[in-house]
């Protein structure tokens, strides 16, 4: 038999597939009565080289889109590159070359890239954030949104990134640190745009309960980071009445009021910089602050620092009781009023204030059981359940019942009311970087700030700038930023910060309906498409992209350029793809291809191909260039093909797991697909008579094991168990190869013509050229990719088997099928055989099979 032969047949299918035109999604003109089926990737930053990870993320979207388009729907695949951001101008920086130049250079190569893998893209609707044509539409509707009010300008405290140089979120900080710099960031006051998220937080948040087709950690994250929480605002007087009215605080636990010590403000609150004006040492505190972390994370774990203001107010309950003010470096000035009142039993945070600086504790919450004479809070605050004691009018309710009756108190008194507050802020858009979308306002003396006219729009970024310094060169430009004022005519200069990148993102998949729109959405287009269907991306945009995204959409269903307001029906977050990483004896990472493996025993031994020098095998990590332990789509290419690849990264786990990337996994796809191929060309060449298949028992069990594969691979993609249905392929091909062509009867040739019909079909979105290489050796008409999916027919499909998963070590390593009430010894030959089973055995040795029937298998191996 004729071995198969990737690097010949993959670019012929792939030039096929291209003169035909066959992933071209219709017009509407063209559409028909077709259902419609968006499928779309998170479209990548153009950061120079694919790796073996994207592999994985794009081959899952264009299995779902491939599998769609062969039930019957128009389908939408498009891919486009977010092209705006730091890294383009740092690389200007570092390497001396223009950010377009680098970034069209990259997005050429990663082009080429895709088009490797083999991916049902749209090309025609290929765009980059940084084409004119795109972010010109991006700022006709920054401007709607400006004339609606929902993007303003004003000073205020910032998240400051000193590497790269600009303003960054919230979301943004990571651990105190830059999401991209990794510097630690600082805080300062600047002038900025912000468009208004909080309008929209309710909405937001309660349109999670309709994203049924969502991971429910993802709706959990969003619902966490918009943080609406009811407590109460009142306002504590001053002891000394001349200060005036009093300090306004926000708290979530009135029930505790009679448990408060201290009161305290953010550094940023305005009574602090009225102290810190008159005290240097105030004032050096402050500034201390300002160099501390920003997120939630590292205020948490971050020491509790303070300084006493020597000011004091009178508890609302008791006017003859003072509590101090502090300024505290963990009270966030853009959550409620910026003041809390503290109260150390019931919190960790003021529990270690409490402690650092000598305040008093005292409980009043007591615990379910507790003795009240002898319960006392030490090191950990008491955060449970129980009753109210120490507390006056409030001792003995329950903590829901005291929250209600403080409320009620505290408004009869008239010192405060009842409120929702949320923990999400308007979201921050400047950016003071060249790289990006530029805002599309001009700034006059005598005008103040003004759109930019819609027909001088774009507003296009200058190529002759200069990256000599940090900093934004938009600012040093010659003549860029002076122009005319249009609305006087006089003097006046360009706003030369330009869009956070998320903008770019937040409303792209709308573009895509019609990405060659006169305006910035097509409706119509728009209307049909939207929402998207299929999502895919990584958990790391749980928040940040994904919130964004929601936000516009819902501000442009409100301006009437859409009729959704969710632009993702359903989302899935893929696992990483890992590899081992290797260092050389002087610390510096190594590519894999640059090693050799020597297998000692049970003992695993790296060297340098070149040189021979030994190698530290390090830890098993997410692909990344940093680490060198990437591998690349062409490499896979010219050894095993590309389909190998698509195989090995769907088969080896669950999608939305991690999986490992090893050269014995790869060698055990590509063995497969020549398994495949060798089925298909031993098969006799043409259509088969149309013998009856029930006239032979034998080819009528492959009927059936046809039908039950059918049924299982559907419902596997539908599911997005990938892995359980490339695992139901090797499984069926054991059945076929124990029911050969050679010397087979009329039913039996017949019955396998019908198998590999439906098999080449069922392959083409998982490795699709080797599927069309299978679709034409069978001698049928056209390409496979335009052929409708296989049917099953559930009487032929049932069976009284069941799928039993494989763990291997506590790990989940895969499926095997097995008759219900089978003998825990054959379950145990069967589960040995499974190739993928013997894959993850490899190099070890079985010590124990546990069988629970007709439920799991468990592999002890070492």
């Amino acid at each position: 038999m004729a071995r198969y032969n990737p690097k010949e047949s993959e670019p012929r299918w792939r030039a096929a597939w291209a003169d035909a035109d066959v992933f071209r999604a219709p017009d509407l003109g063209s559409a028909g009565d077709r259902p419609k089926y968006y499928v779309l990737e998170m479209f990548p930053y153009p950061s120079g080289r694919l790796h073996v990870g994207h592999v994985r993320n794009y081959a899952m979207g264009d299995v779902v889109a491939r599998f769609k388009r062969a039930r019957g729907f128009n389908v939408l695949h498009p891919m486009g590159w977010d092209a705006f951001g730091s890294p383009a101008e740092n690389a200007a920086l570092e390497r001396g070359i223009h950010p377009k130049t680098w970034t069209r250079d990259n997005i050429a190569a990663m082009r080429e890239q895709l088009k490797l893998l083999g991916l049902s893209i749209d090309w025609s609707r290929e765009f980059a954030t940084c084409d004119p044509d795109y972010y010109g539409r991006q700022q006709a509707l920054f401007l709607d949104l400006y004339r609606r009010g929902l993007v303003y300008r004003k000073e205020g405290v910032v998240n400051w990134d000193p590497v790269d140089h600009t303003v960054l979120s919230n979301e943004q900080v990571i651990d105190g640190r830059g999401w991209r710099s990794g510097a630690p960031v600082e805080k300062r006051k600047l002038t900025q745009w912000f468009a208004r998220i909080t309008d929209y937080a309710d909405d937001l948040l309660d349109g999670l309960t309709t994203l049924e087709h969502w991971p429910d950690k993802v709706r959990l994250m969003q619902e966490n980071w918009i943080g609406r929480s009811k407590g109460l605002r009142l306002t504590f007087a001053f002891a000394d009445a001349a200060r005036g009215e009093g300090l306004e605080v926000y708290t979530t636990r009135p029930d505790t009021l009679f448990g408060a010590s201290f009161v305290a403000v953010a550094p940023d609150h305005p009574l602090a910089a009225e102290i810190a004006a008159a005290n240097p040492d105030a004032a050096a505190f402050i500034a201390e602050c300002r160099k501390g972390g920003t997120s939630t994370a590292e205020i948490e774990a971050g020491e509790k620092k303070g300084f006493d203001t020597g000011l004091q107010v009178t508890h609302p309950f008791d006017p003859s009781w003072r509590l101090p003010v502090w300024i505290a470096n963990f009270i966030l000035m853009d959550y409620g009023t910026g003041a809390i009142f503290g109260c150390p039993a019931h919190d960790q945070r003021d529990l270690d204030f409490a402690g650092k600086y000598g305040l008093p504790v005292r409980p009043v919450v007591l615990p379910p059981d507790a003795d009240p004479a002898r319960f006392a809070v030490t090191d950990e605050a008491y955060v449970g359940p129980g009753r109210i004691f120490n507390s006056g009018f409030l001792d003995g309710l329950e903590i829901e019942a005291a929250k209600a009756a403080a409320i009620a108190r505290i408004e009869a008194q008239d010192q405060g009311q009842g409120a929702t507050v949320y923990r999400l802020r308007d979201w921050g858009v400047s950016r003071q970087k060249y790289w990006g979308c530029p805002i599309p306002i001009v700034y006059c003396e005598a005008c103040g700030p003004q759109a930019v006219p819609d027909d001088q729009l774009p507003v296009i970024l200058p190529d002759d700038v200069t990256f000599d310094r940090p900093g934004n060169p938009l600012l040093r430009h010659p003549t860029w930023r002076n122009v005319a004022c249009p609305s006087c005519g006089g003097p006046a200069q360009r706003e030369t910060d330009t869009l956070d990148t998320f903008v770019d993102s937040s409303w792209y998949f709308a573009r895509f309906a019609d990405p060659h729109a006169a305006e910035p959405i097509n409706k119509a287009a728009a209307d049909y498409w939207l929402p998207v269907d299929q999502y895919i991306g990584g958990i790391e945009h749980a928040i940040l992209h994904l919130l964004y995204a929601r936000f516009v959409t819902r501000t442009l269903a409100d301006g009437g350029q859409l009729s959704v307001r969710e632009p993702f029906a359903g989302l899935f977050t893929q696992g990483m793809v890992t590899h081992e990483t290797y260092r050389r004896q002087n610390g510096d990472w190594v590519e894999p291809q640059a090693i050799e493996m020597a297998v000692e025993g049970e003992t695993r031994r790296a060297r340098l191909i070149d040189g021979g020098e030994t190698v530290v095998i390090g830890d098993i990590e997410k692909m990344s260039k940093s680490k060198k332990n990437v591998v690349s789509p062409e490499e896979i290419s010219e050894a095993y093909g590309v389909d190998a690849a698509r195989l090995f990264v769907m088969s080896d786990s669950p999608p939305e797991r991690d999986v490992q990337w090893t050269t014995g996994g790869i060698k055990g796809a590509w063995r497969f697909v020549n398994r495949i191929w060798d089925e298909f060309d031993s098969q006799p060449a043409g259509p088969a008579a149309s013998a009856p298949v029930g006239d032979d028992p034998t080819a009528m069990e492959l009927a059936r094991a046809t039908h039950r594969l059918i049924a299982a691979v559907t419902d596997s993609i539908e599911g997005f168990r990938f892995n359980s249905g490339v695992a139901r392929l090797y499984e069926f091909l054991n059945t076929l190869r124990a029911a050969p062509a050679e010397n087979a009867s009329a039913a039996m040739l017949s019955a396998r013509y019908q198998a590999l019909s439906a098999l080449a079909r069922l392959i083409a979105p998982f490795t699709p050229h080797l599927a069309e290489a299978c679709w034409e050796r069978l001698g049928e008409a056209g390409m496979v990719v335009s052929a409708p999916w296989p049917e099953f027919d559930p009487a032929l499909a049932s069976d009284d088997q069941r799928i039993l998963p494989v763990q291997i070590n506590g790990k989940r390593r895969g499926e095997i099928r097995a008759a219900v009430g089978a003998q825990s010894a054959d379950i145990e030959k069967i589960a040995l055989a499974d190739a993928g089973v013997q894959r993850h055995l490899e190099g070890l040795t079985v010590r124990k099979v546990i069988v629970v029937q007709d439920r799991i298998v468990n592999i002890v191996a070492a």
